[in-house]
């Protein structure tokens, strides 16, 4: 039979890619047919150019409606007949439903596109029965398996609603699949007897990389997309409230960038992936929600600002990226903190689907902490070898590029693991840690492990150098972690034999970025990449030091140094001007600005320096009318855990929103809320800690307490102190 007819006058092409020839045969012959194919390798035309050679109509099922869209469009540019290719989807008013049923009826529709939630329809089945069927294609076929990384209950009737349609052939096709989850949708659509066409997932000219997520991520991502300033990409977020956020910081910082996601109305979402396409925006922040249907093949770098669930999604939104085989950057941002909250997600779920996330899972952390080739990772998981010599992209990542530092850790594990057993494997990682460490806390004491002879047996190391060993362990299944007891560590049998016999164990030393302040992304300046004037600064901090030194208070205390930047980029020379600067508000301006707006106004006149005259803080600030419910119920002396809920919000935010508030030189109560979480002497601890400190950094703090306080717990007492020393 000839294709190559077919392929020329429908889609313009001279010749094939890669199996697509094979997969197209095996249809036209009415086979039963399996296609693995990576995103960008033309999964579509191996059903589209079978469907306008056959008799009849073939039905596509997938399961977003932008992807059907732009197939429809795509396949009508090719014929003379707008019928040729129709969506059947709840969008349809009545009218458009006929006219679909009449174009099919009269041989005129070859792909009817429908979600799966369409095709359970009594009347679009008794309908569909009636008709000539060519075939059943099912795009993200992934979704049929709950071990898949896009589960979709719909999809498993699938097979029955076929069967009730007409015994056609299937056609499965998906972009990620392991070994599990084709078994899975090949048993669940009873096509065990399919021909299996699986493609190479290497994709040579994707970079990949992973940096540990700082405090700093944002400025990475703007320094990151500014560099490449005019090229399109597309920024991945888990929530939504994180789009909207990273969205907004990117536009005023100078960066053509739209949010994307469900919570959106379908004309906006609709009007900014078409900016996308036609390139009146260079940047997508999202949600997994986008993409689906993105064939927007210049692509040039996809941004994880949190990792994902699942390496199937990591891969499948990583290979938007350069599919017109151009230049591809993959960045992720990783911290362990991420995945103990998507962990923390899951606990609702049944026992079983915890099981298959919490697997799933320990995979990403394997990739995101792997020292090892980062392609060849990815590619061990979709079941496909890769020669790290001479492969195709073998040093297209981070770790060939720069490799991790590593050193003998055997002596370390066997510890780890003994203090595993002999506390009876009962802990999570954090006391397991602590006992390492010999930090006493009530759970510890409580079972009376402080008295233990291995109390203390690895202090000479950090909380976190032994967190870290705890995670590369867990990656090669020494130990594992319980899902039933959320959380608890326990021995496998390999980490049994490990202890009786120790074999080398090479950690690999975390990746340290250096988080040198790069000035020309201030993430609050006039100018995008403005600068500030690094003569006024120094006069600013000298009268801030002899401020402070008078009210007997530290000097950040006074103002916080990005608030001395900001100052030496707009020289506010009014009280007004001074409350608008970042972390300043009128407060503040009231209680300390006098001096600083003399000495700013003097400086501006002996330097003759033009000042910018609109006064646009970079950063996207507290809405007041948040503030104000914060103020309002502290005050009433609300607990902090039910202020958060009753906005939505996540406690960090939550804190961040009472820091925006206190900086800004509001006062805030929260000592209530303190007096709950740390005893008297804990507080004169932390709160003499700042009155002696040079910076109110938490970091500084963390490494000072060296994990006898957490993060919020500092955080929340740096709002305490603020709130009774400075404002």
């Amino acid at each position: 039979m000839d294709l190559y007819g077919p392929l020329k006058k429908f889609f313009g092409f001279n010749k094939f890619k890669g199996l697509q020839e094979q997969v197209v045969k095996s249809i036209v012959n009415n086979n039963n047919t399996f296609v693995i194919m990576p995103t960008g390798g033309g999964k579509s035309l191996c059903y589209q150019l079978p469907a306008l050679m056959s008799e009849g109509t073939a039905i596509v099922v997938s399961p977003l409606i932008a992807l059907m869209k732009n197939q429809v469009d795509a396949i009508r540019g090719i014929s003379e007949h707008n019928g040729v290719a129709h969506v059947l989807n709840s969008s349809l008013n009545k009218t458009e439903v006929n006219q679909v049923k009449e174009d099919i009826s009269n041989g005129i529709t070859k792909l009817l596109y429908v979600a799966p939630e369409s095709l359970i329809k009594e009347e679009y089945v008794t309908f569909l029965k009636s008709q000539k069927i060519s075939f059943v294609a099912i795009d993200e076929a992934h979704c049929i398996s709950e071990w898949g990384h896009d589960f979709r209950p719909e999809y498993r009737n699938l097979k029955h609603i076929i069967k009730a349609i007409d015994n056609v052939p299937i056609i499965c096709l998906t972009a990620t699949a392991t070994e599990k989850v084709q078994e899975d949708i090949l048993k669940t659509l009873g096509i065990t007897n399919a021909n299996r066409f699986k493609a190479s997932f290497n994709r040579a000219n994707l970079f990949y990389e992973v940096r540990p997520k700082t405090k700093e991520v944002e400025k990475d991502i703007i320094r990151f997309v500014k560099q490449r300033e005019g090229k399109s990409g597309i920024i991945y977020c888990l929530s939504r409230k994180k789009v909207e956020e990273i969205a907004q910081i990117l536009q005023v910082n100078g960066i053509k960038a739209v949010p994307y996601h469900a919570g959106l109305d379908a004309k906006t979402r609709v009007k900014h992936q078409d900016m996308f396409l036609m390139e009146d925006c260079d940047v997508v922040v999202a949600t997994i929600a986008f993409g689906m249907g993105i064939d927007k093949p210049d692509v040039r770098f996809v941004i994880h600002h949190d990792i994902p669930k699942s390496l199937e999604s990591y891969y499948q939104e990583t290979g938007r990226a350069g599919r017109d085989d151009g230049e591809g950057y993959c960045l992720a941002f990783y911290a362990y903190k991420d995945i103990e909250k998507l962990e923390k997600f899951m606990a609702s779920k049944p026992v079983a689907e915890q099981e298959i996330g919490h697997a799933l899972l320990q995979e990403v952390v394997g990739y995101a902490e792997t020292s090892m080739n980062r392609r060849k990772y990815l590619l061990h998981y979709f079941g496909e070898e890769f020669d790290v010599e001479n492969g195709d992209g073998a040093d297209m990542d981070d770790n060939s590029r720069n490799p991790k530092k590593k050193h003998e850790a055997k002596e370390d594990v066997v510890t780890l693991l003994k203090v595993v057993k002999d506390t009876l494997q009962k802990y999570k990682a954090k006391e397991i840690v602590n006992t390492l460490v010999g930090k006493e806390n009530a759970l510890l004491t409580s079972h009376k492990t402080h008295l233990q002879p291995f109390f203390g047996i690895g202090k000479d190391k950090s909380s976190l150098y032994w967190m870290a060993l705890i995670r590369q362990v867990l990656v090669i299944h020494l130990i594992k972690k319980e899902i039933e007891q959320y959380g608890v560590i326990k021995l496998t049998e390999e980490g049994k034999s490990f202890i009786e016999k120790p074999t080398s164990f090479m950690m690999t030393e975390d990746h340290t970025y250096n988080e040198d302040d790069d000035n020309s992304i201030i993430t609050n300046s006039k100018s995008s990449g403005g600068v500030a004037d690094e003569n006024l600064i120094k006069q600013l901090k000298d009268l801030r030091k002899k401020v402070a030194t008078r009210q007997g208070v530290p000097p950040f205390a006074v103002f916080q140094d990005p608030s001395l930047d900001d100052m030496a980029l707009k020289y506010p020379i009014t009280l007004t001007e001074l409350s608008k600067v970042h972390g300043v508000g009128e407060g503040k301006a009231r209680k300390f600005g006098k001096e600083f707006v003399k000495l700013i106004a003097d400086y501006v006149e002996e330097n003759d320096i033009l000042r910018p005259d609109d006064l646009i803080v970079k950063s996207t600030g507290t809405n007041s009318g948040l503030k104000l419910f914060i103020i309002q119920n502290t005050d009433k002396k609300l607990p902090l855990i039910d202020i958060a809920k009753a906005k939505g919000l996540e406690m960090s935010v939550l804190i961040k929103e009472m820091e925006m508030i206190i900086f800004s030189g509001t006062k805030l109560n929260i000592d209530y809320s303190i007096d709950d979480l740390l005893d008297e002497d804990q507080q004169e601890e932390i709160h003499d800690y700042f009155m002696e400190a040079d910076t109110d950094r938490i970091q500084d703090a963390l490494d000072e307490f060296d994990g006898d306080y957490d993060e919020e717990e500092l955080r929340l007492m740096r709002i305490k102190f603020i709130n009774e020393v400075a404002n």
